[in-house]
């Protein structure tokens, strides 16, 4: 492939990518509305199952295409992300939302850290270089400034470590190997068979552990359906399966960089639907992210730095 070519295929993952978080930070409310009527562990695994059930249907076509690679591919990423997101509701229980937002975004800077390990590092793919650390530093460093409430120091924030902050880290551990996962798998195994059975173990391991670990409730109301309809179909069929693509054409750690604009999307749809006032330290917070993104991909450019992790050819 080109350099021209994959210049565009890049720039391309980074448009489709941004517009998955900007999906995933808009959901955050809405799902805070629909857990007055079902139980966060249960709502997860509802909505795994019916993103499932839809990306199975769409491609049945692949099932008698599935090889023992992708099916064991399919399977260490679901395990990865259903462990990210129930450590992630599991913290919420004992910590706080801005606490947990901030401890899940050290995904930023594990990745990075991870990847120095040639064993966790897609085979192919570069060691990070200076450019992304700093990057990745200057991108946690505007999610602190996102995620801590106004009128607490960040020296106070930071204090106080419980067994909720502590699974929150956790989580943060399980959805920075779910991106390595994906950076391994994703030259290797079609698109539509990581993005489906992904999502097909996550749901399983949902409905092994939600009976274990939680006393559910449901009530159905139009909003849950509301709810799950989109969390199922926006923020995880149509946003794993990009995911997939997009880290064809992405290193890890710069995937993890995109995705730390997740709580400045948050943050917007706040402001623009919910009427949350912006404060000095969260418009700095969005701002820095924002900057250490562009500023790593101009730098990267610039200095003939590798961005994508490309194979010599892509037969998909």
């Amino acid at each position: 492939m080109t350099a021209a070519a994959t210049r565009r295929q890049s720039l391309i993952a980074h448009g489709l990518l941004l517009a998955v978080v900007a999906v995933w930070g808009s959901t955050f409310a809405i799902v805070k509305g629909a857990l007055r009527d079902c139980s966060p562990l249960l709502f997860n695994q509802l909505r795994m199952l019916l993103a499932f059930a839809v990306l199975a249907i769409i491609h049945r076509h692949v099932w008698k295409q599935m090889t023992r690679a992708a099916i064991a591919a399919g399977a260490v990423a679901g395990m990865c992300l259903a462990a990210g997101y129930e450590l992630q509701t599991a913290g919420l229980a004992t910590t706080t939302p801005a606490r947990s937002a901030f401890l899940t975004g050290l995904v930023v800077v594990l990745v990075p850290l991870l990847s120095a390990w040639p064993r966790l590092r897609a085979p192919g793919s570069h060691p990070p270089g200076v450019i992304h650390l700093a990057g990745a530093a200057g991108c946690f460093a505007g999610i602190v400034l996102l995620t801590t409430p106004p009128g607490t120091p960040l020296t106070e924030f930071t204090r106080g470590i419980g067994v909720g902050d502590v699974l929150s880290l956790l989580c943060a551990v399980a959805f920075a190997l779910h991106l390595l996962s994906l950076a391994h798998m994703a030259n290797r195994i079609p698109t539509a068979q990581l993005a489906t059975l992904q999502i097909g173990f996550a749901a399983a391991a949902m409905t092994v552990a939600t009976p274990l670990l939680e006393h559910t409730y449901l009530h159905w109301t139009g909003q849950l359906i509301f709810a799950l309809v989109v969390c199922a179909l926006l923020a995880t069929a149509l946003a794993f399966s990009v995911q997939s693509w997009a880290q064809q054409h992405l290193q890890a750690s710069h995937t993890a960089m995109v995705l730390a604009l997740e709580p400045a999307f948050a943050l917007l749809a706040s402001l623009l639907f919910f009427g949350e006032r912006l404060t000095m330290r969260s418009g700095a917070g969005a701002g820095i992210i924002l900057l250490s993104l562009i500023a790593t991909e101009l730098v990267s450019s610039l200095s003939g730095a590798p961005i994508a992790e490309q194979p010599e050819a892509n037969l998909r």
